[in-house]
């Protein structure tokens, strides 16, 4: 087979600097610990922008349905810029979740136009078994009266749920597992904030006691849509762990190059090269599979599960690896709450355990890859004894 090689557009290459400028105008280091204290932790009139200005909460969202009608390398394109910056709101739930689900039912919602301008948020109430929809886990029941629903229940460990108007929720209808929408202003609606090791990235546990709700895919459909939008998000999700990767990785190198011991710079010292070389390979080859996910997902050619489950492995483990050597290359002023490097350490180590661990997804892996090998191919086991 011959190889192909992904090129980026001038376009994506100019929606990149945009993202970028912009993210240094506005969610910039400062501006990134004051959302960390704010309730909710993001600034509405920041995302808004996002939205309504940029348009990159929405770009792989047909012209149709109120998006940019771009493809979703473009979205991943601006999801990476975001990751770098680390950016703050509810981007886990509204753009690598929520968006894609609404594209993918069959039912024309107008919370799409919502989430897609940033006059809404969301968050996806939805439980998975390793990026993948679990059925067997869903808590919450729907009921039905005519054309109305009412969901009661709870979910646990909901990202973004603190920031969100509004939940998708999978619940357990007469006929099979749907996915409705619940405003989450509604009296019926409790929302239990979390303590969380990134402070950026809220969590809440969710009660619903006979919340109002509108059908966003049926039982006939739900677990397609619900498959499609975490298949999205894990392959977001291991971009932007990319972007904050290698944002770490400039950083720590620029450091290297400019910090003195015994009148050199510390970059000279073959145990930081190392680490940095080390460090480089595992960037390029997270970015590679984050890529290679996105694309799967967008020309369908390769195993969209495998591609995805590949990424998570491979970004999870890029970015937490980094995370620790930023760390370990800065000494003690690395340690320090005043540097920056503790809040992408944090968000490392929650992105890792988000859709999946790194050691989950290697272990899906190999279950898709043996599931698929044809059983003649299987290897012998060498036993050392005579056949």
């Amino acid at each position: 087979m011959a190889e192909r090689e992904y090129v980026f557009t001038e376009e994506q290459g100019a929606l990149r600097a945009a993202v970028r400028k912009f993210c240094t105008d506005h969610v910039d280091e400062a501006a990134v610990r004051a959302a960390m204290e704010s309730d909710p932790p993001f600034d509405r009139k920041v995302w808004q922008r996002l939205g309504a200005e940029l348009g990159v909460l929405g770009l792989s969202v047909p012209e149709a349905a109120g998006g940019v009608g771009g493809t979703l390398i473009d979205q991943a394109v601006a999801v990476e810029e975001l990751g770098a910056a680390l950016a703050c709101g509810p981007l886990f739930g509204t753009v690598y979740l929520a968006v894609p689900a609404l594209v993918a039912a069959s039912r024309t919602s107008p919370l799409l136009d919502a989430l897609v301008d940033g006059s809404r948020t969301a968050a996806f109430a939805v439980p998975d078994d390793v990026a993948a929809f679990d059925p067997a886990a869903v808590s919450v029941d729907a009921a039905r009266d005519g054309q109305s629903w009412s969901l009661t229940g709870t979910v646990e460990r909901i990202v973004d749920a603190t920031a969100a108007d509004v939940l998708l929720v999978a619940a357990t209808t007469a006929d099979g597992p749907g996915l409705f929408a619940v405003h989450t202003d509604a009296p019926e609606v409790q929302r239990i904030p979390l303590g969380t090791l990134d402070l950026t990235r809220p969590q809440a546990t969710i009660s619903l006691n006979g919340a109002s709700a509108e059908l966003i895919a049926g039982p006939e459909e739900a677990e397609r849509v619900i498959t499609h939008a975490l298949q999205v998000g894990a392959a977001l999700l291991a971009v932007e762990q990319v972007g904050a990767a290698q944002h770490l990785l400039d950083l720590t190198t620029d450091y290297a190059r400019t910090r003195l011991q015994f009148g050199r710079p510390i970059g000279s010292f073959q145990a930081v090269k190392h680490r940095l070389a080390d460090d480089l390979v595992a960037v390029e080859h997270a970015r590679s599979t984050a890529y290679h996910a996105v694309w799967a997902l967008t020309d369908v050619s390769d195993d969209p599960a495998l591609a995805v489950s590949i990424a998570q492995a491979t970004c999870s483990a890029a970015f937490v690896r980094v995370a620790s050597d930023t760390i370990q290359v800065h000494g003690g002023i690395g340690f320090t709450w005043e540097h920056q490097a503790h809040l992408y350490y944090k968000r490392a180590y929650t992105d890792a355990a988000l859709l999946g661990s790194a050691e989950q997804h290697r272990a899906r892996i190999a279950e898709l890859v043996l599931d698929a090998a044809p059983e003649k191919d299987a290897p012998r086991v060498a036993t050392g004894m005579p056949s």
